[in-house]
């Protein structure tokens, strides 16, 4: 209904009700809010003042229902697993025809005694369970597979589809990952392909119907050359990924590398963004991150939707980047296999950027989690000439970050030292990042990913895939209040 609405005004449709309902609720303008369509269902009771509610989910839902509250007609108490069980089946036999989307059912004790008693881990209920349904399927047809070059010139295959809906959502893009994958699933242009958005998120080609196959068809093979430059491609011995040799050459490659200097947690150039990234590189204005720092005013203001205002506050945000730290910098670099975390290990460990460069493959697989696959990038990336020239011209220009301060103290050094983090959700006292520098302050690591060598997870709100991997590997976890005590001490 609500995309019908927006087609008839000429405006832009909605992927899935999720982006609609949660674009709507972010409108400005809460009159737009107003005429769109949404509904809601209390599916639970918060903070009770006052007040005594019944002593089961059931019966609350129901008193919320009396006072005027939508609740879903299609709760229902049921006994054991068995009947659990039953209940999936029939909810997953009419999903459907149900009035809302949904990717499965949510299974809850009822008495409020025992959810009481079993509690929460971090901030998901014990007494609460989520049964998700299998991923849904949808056949269509493979209109084309364009090749797309990513930073570090990686290039990936990416299936054009006729659209098609899958579980709500519009679908029209699908990864084919790689040419060995191609190979594996015999991908070829003008398939009937059944496509399945894996986790309701991601759409991934599952496999080909031959017998729907054309004649015509020819098996694809990924291109000897670079789509964007021209460039040739290699394949390292033991990667299934192709990649440009052109380096910053190829503006695919350039445009990314840019994109990525910029960005919020690399030189944090605000205003920079990616439509303006695209006229810089076409207008072959920059060749390398350090140009962007060199341009005019009036280069600035002669770009499209840019005026004197607009340059002047670019400007400005540049010469606010300038004053960095050394793992923003590192990380800006764009090295491969030298994320946000090992930038900040590098920038911990060796202190001083000429140190680092001067490192060899040996000294940096001393640092704990740098192994040799990361080691051979980083030493390659700075043995380049070119790549030591735009350090260089990026200093010259004023690009700075603080000399390392004296040693912390042994007990401030070693209060954290050796154990590894990972945070997840939303925090409220202080953003992600702000959490990380801190707990990097302590000598932790902050790492992206749960493993078994991870010490401690810090969950926050909507905590997510992390905070199960915790759970099932049986790693410590703390909410946010034990963050703050553990910062305290």
């Amino acid at each position: 209904h609500l995309n019908k609405q927006q087609t008839a005004r000429g405006e832009k449709t909605f992927a899935n009700p999720r982006n609609a309902a949660a674009g709507s609720l972010r409108q400005l303008d809460s009159r737009v809010t107003g005429r769109r369509p949404l509904t809601f269902l209390s599916y639970a009771v918060g903070v009770v003042e006052g007040a005594q509610l019944p002593n089961s989910h059931h019966d609350i839902l129901h008193r919320l229902q009396t006072w005027g509250l939508p609740i879903s007609v299609y709760m229902q108490v049921v006994n054991g697993v068995q009947g659990c069980l039953d209940y999936y089946q029939d909810i997953l036999a009419h999903r459907d025809n149900l009035p809302f989307d949904i990717d499965g059912v949510v299974y809850k004790i009822n008495r409020v005694e025992q959810q009481e008693q079993l509690g929460f881990v971090s901030r998901a209920p014990r007494w609460a369970i989520a049964h998700k349904f299998p991923a849904q399927e949808a056949l269509t047809q493979l209109l084309d597979i364009d090749v797309q070059v990513g930073r570090t010139g990686a290039l990936t295959p990416v299936a054009r589809l006729s659209p098609v809906n899958v579980g709500g959502v519009t679908v029209t893009n699908a990864t084919l990952h790689n040419q060995d994958e191609i190979i594996r699933k015999d991908v070829r242009v003008g398939d009937t392909v059944i496509l399945r958005r894996a986790g309701d998120v991601i759409p991934e080609v599952v496999r080909v119907l031959a017998d729907k196959r054309p004649d015509s068809s020819q098996p694809f093979v990924l291109p000897d050359k670079c789509p964007v430059c021209g460039s040739d491609v290699t394949r390292a011995e033991g990667e299934a990924v192709v990649r440009c040799t052109g380096g910053l050459i190829c503006p695919a490659q350039r445009k990314q590398a840019v994109q990525h200097f910029a960005s919020r947690r690399a030189m944090d150039i605000d205003g920079l963004g990616d439509k303006l990234v695209e006229q810089l590189i076409e207008g072959d204005l920059v060749k390398s991150v350090a140009d962007i720092y060199t341009l005019s005013k009036e280069q600035w203001a002669g770009l499209e939707r840019m005026g004197k205002k607009s340059a002047n506050n670019i400007i400005k945000a540049l010469e606010k980047s300038k004053s960095t730290t050394l793992a923003h910098f590192l990380y800006a670099l764009g090295i491969r296999e030298v994320g946000e975390s090992t930038a900040g290990l590098l920038a911990q460990q060796f202190g001083s950027l000429e140190k680092l460069m001067s490192a060899t493959e040996k000294d940096l697989q001393k640092i704990p989690d740098i192994g040799p696959i990361a080691a051979k990038h980083i030493v390659a990336f700075f043995q380049q000439s070119y790549n030591r020239e735009v350090i260089q011209r990026l200093q010259e220009v004023g690009v700075h970050w603080a000399a390392p301060t004296e040693q912390p103290s042994a007990a401030t050094e070693q209060s954290l030292a050796g154990q590894t983090f990972v945070l997840t959700g939303t925090l409220s006292s202080m953003t992600r990042d702000e959490a990380k520098k801190s707990l990097q302050a302590l000598g932790a690591k902050v790492s992206g990913s749960v493993s078994k060598k991870t010490s401690c997870v810090v969950a926050g709100e909507k905590a997510g895939s992390k905070l199960d991997k915790a759970q099932a590997l049986g790693v410590k976890v703390i909410d946010e209040a034990g963050l703050m005590a553990l910062l305290e001490q």
